[in-house]
């Protein structure tokens, strides 16, 4: 092996496979794929990692950032290629690889920021990957809200998009799922959105209860139905009740993003749907809005997948705090949960892991105290960070 663009080794790493860890060794790329593995001092000359980590590339499932590129002041409105190119350099500094950018498909009527703006934004993220100006590769996570009157004919006029890997249903009714109590609903928007007065949120919410009455369940089952008709996986949200389960089952959900109680995290663990927690949850030891900790639900088993959602560098930080929080996760266990579980859980089988014939998306981290830093990226073996 040499040590061009399409044949590298790295040598002198711990390297962190699907189900051990090497504490001595090396790996080769060959044509953007890892070509060898070994243990011990490389055969040839190679990249020295100083003993630090090289491990897969994350996978990212459900990501907010873009937003705060593209908004990021209220009512100021960024380039969208720009907000991509800079969002999209955050992420691979963060160590993420691939990711599945969010973006919300709903028009609600009063809202500015990113409402309504998919379509555009999933423009920008092409147009951007087609000029080979993104270092991260770039999918497509569609987030429905099911009770408004407009997403339907929204998320059909981007569920055809061959980038698009994952669809969510998602309500976010006050009284509801992740807002059972609406006073965590409304210290939401006084803290996010300018200051509204509970008269205006009065109003916000009544509108929102109406619309659920009217829209939900024809929405949901079209949503259902567009999703299976592209062969989309779908994500369920928030679940919270039996209820919330008994329909994820039934509308053939592949991933439960953020189970809101214990209940619900059981049941859907029961019928084997994969769950998803953010990463923040384990970095702060608990949810932001007062639900079920992740660290709980990794304690019992059930903790399956990480995502990042509104802080990118999360994603490295809580995989690697895993182990300190539950004895029973090696390290190996804890990053497949943002590599190789996310990768399969939407059919992306071909990354995720440090395996021959694998694509070679590798990073390189250095643990300094309780912050790791992402020394090296590569995306199918070329260095992008």
């Amino acid at each position: 092996m040499g040590s061009s663009n399409s044949e590298i080794v790295i040598g002198n790493a711990r390297i962190v496979l699907a189900d051990r860890v090497i504490e001595h060794g090396w790996v080769a790329i060959a044509q953007g794929k890892i070509a060898e593995i070994g243990e011990g001092t490389a055969p040839t000359y190679s990249a020295d990692a100083a003993g630090d980590l090289i491990m897969p590339g994350l996978v990212e499932l459900h990501t907010d950032a873009l937003e705060a590129h593209f908004v990021p002041r209220p009512k100021v409105y960024w380039d969208p290629i720009a907000a991509v190119i800079s969002y999209d350099a955050q992420l691979a500094t963060s160590g993420i690889t691939t990711v599945l950018d969010s973006l919300r498909v709903w028009t609600e009527e009063g809202s500015s920021g990113v409402d309504g703006a998919a379509g555009m934004l999933a423009d920008a993220i092409g147009n951007a990957r087609d000029g080979g100006l993104l270092r991260a590769d770039h999918f497509l996570h569609l987030r429905c809200e099911i009770p408004m009157p407009t997403v339907v004919d929204e998320a059909k006029a981007i569920a055809g998009r061959p980038d698009v890997r994952l669809m969510s249903l998602m309500d976010h009714t006050p009284g509801q799922r992740q807002f059972r109590d609406e006073g965590k609903l409304r210290d939401y928007y006084r803290g996010k959105g300018g200051g509204k007065t509970d008269a205006e949120l009065d109003v916000i919410f009544a509108r929102r209860a109406a619309y659920q009455q009217e829209y939900a369940e024809k929405n949901m089952r079209e949503i259902v139905a567009l999703a299976q008709r592209h062969g989309v996986p779908l994500a369920s949200h928030d679940d919270t009740t039996e209820e919330n389960v008994a329909d994820a089952v039934r509308d053939g959900i592949a991933v439960a993003e953020f189970p809101t109680t214990m209940e619900a995290a059981r049941g859907l663990h029961r019928a084997g749907i994969s769950i998803l927690m953010g990463a923040p949850n384990v970095v702060r030891g608990g949810s932001h809005s007062g639900n079920i900790a992740a660290i709980d639900l990794a304690q019992e088993g059930m903790l399956d997948i990480l995502s990042s959602d509104y802080v990118p560098s999360s994603l490295l930080m809580g995989a690697l705090q895993l182990p300190q929080r539950v004895p029973a996760i090696d390290l190996a266990t804890a990053i497949r949960t943002v590599t190789k579980t996310p990768a399969e859980a939407v059919g992306l089988t071909d990354r995720g892991e440090i395996a021959v014939g694998r694509r070679a998306d590798l990073i390189r981290v250095q643990v300094a105290g309780d912050v790791p830093v992402v020394r090296s990226v590569w995306r199918e073996g070329r260095r992008v960070a």
